[in-house]
């Protein structure tokens, strides 16, 4: 006989997939007790560089039950954001742009599908008391997402599903409703060591980055100036960094999105075909508007720009 558990489990996974999210898992909202000494180990080895806020909330990161009282399911999701033409890398003398980055920001459009979720949510199964979340609490998105059976965290620390790669964003509903939990499954990355040989900065040792180190960390979370070290190792990159997805043979799987919104504008078009020497604040509020890329103000793409010499 069927439970109302699985009932709500299967009506939240159609539900979700009708809403354009490729994948749904599901876990109980519970202490992630493996990942607490992990996540010590990281943040006393300075790993997180100047993101203090990582040392922040540090039992919410690891109990979403502080995060939402009461909850009692966490509903990871799956976002595909790679783009058919990877327009940014096509000329190769222009900076190089992280494929998340090409369209509208992710955080707005993600939010809007979660929030029509819940509406949905509450129309069909009654009230529910929960949040949902995008890259924007102390939740470990990654860790959810392997928990549930979405994929597994890579050498590059990155979640990988198998069938299609790791160009995702993730998002996750934390809810006080009773549900299937789906399980973990196997790590399949086996001997290859792809991400980490191709990274120029060597941020990555297996399972562990040094965000410090990474190259999308210094060109958006990183406000000083670019430590002279990293001169020469940036290959490009003004914004983000792909290359430990771009190497990995998992996102051969990977297939182009759907979302409009993720699309180029063809003011960022324009962009990387003319010379970026041209940048000024008018064009790049014009180019990034609605853009994650806004992140950086002008100022910092410009940092980012010379430092990588495109401009």
């Amino acid at each position: 006989m069927k439970t109302l558990a699985h009932h709500n489990t299967q009506l939240i996974k159609q539900k979700a997939q009708a809403l354009g999210f490729q994948f749904c898992g599901i876990s109980k909202a519970e202490f992630l007790e493996e990942e607490a000494p992990r996540l010590e180990a990281w943040l006393k080895s300075g790993a997180h560089g100047k993101m203090s806020y990582m040392e922040n909330h540090f039992d919410k990161r690891l109990d979403p039950t502080k995060l939402v009282p009461g909850a009692k399911s966490v509903v990871s999701l799956l976002y595909n954001y790679y783009p058919e033409k990877d327009f940014a890398q096509e000329n190769p003398e222009a900076p190089k742009l992280a494929k998340y980055a090409y369209g509208k920001d992710y955080h707005h459009v993600i939010k809007e599908k979660l929030k029509e979720f819940m509406s949905i949510l509450t129309e069909e199964i009654g009230e529910i008391d929960g949040r949902v979340f995008v890259d924007s609490a102390p939740v470990m998105e990654r860790q959810w997402a392997a928990k549930s059976g979405l994929g597994w965290l890579g050498k590059n620390t990155l979640l990988i599903n198998k069938g299609h790669g790791s160009f995702f964003f993730l998002a996750e509903l934390i809810i006080d409703l009773e549900l299937e939990p789906d399980g973990p499954i196997k790590d399949y990355c086996g001997t290859c060591t792809r991400c980490i040989d191709a990274c120029p900065t060597d941020a990555i040792t297996p399972y562990h980055l040094e965000a410090n180190k990474c190259i999308s960390y210094l060109t958006i979370e990183l406000k000083d100036e670019l430590p002279q070290e990293f001169k020469g190792k940036m290959e490009g990159w003004a914004f983000g960094c792909d290359i430990c997805q771009d190497v990995c043979p998992w996102n051969r799987f990977s297939k182009p999105h759907n979302e409009a919104h993720f699309e180029p504008k063809d003011g960022l078009k324009e962009l990387f075909n003319n010379n970026w020497q041209d940048l000024t604040e008018a064009v790049f509020r014009e180019a990034f508007r609605h853009s994650a890329v806004k992140r950086t103000k002008f100022s910092g793409l410009k940092r980012n720009l010379e430092f990588v010499g495109k401009n």
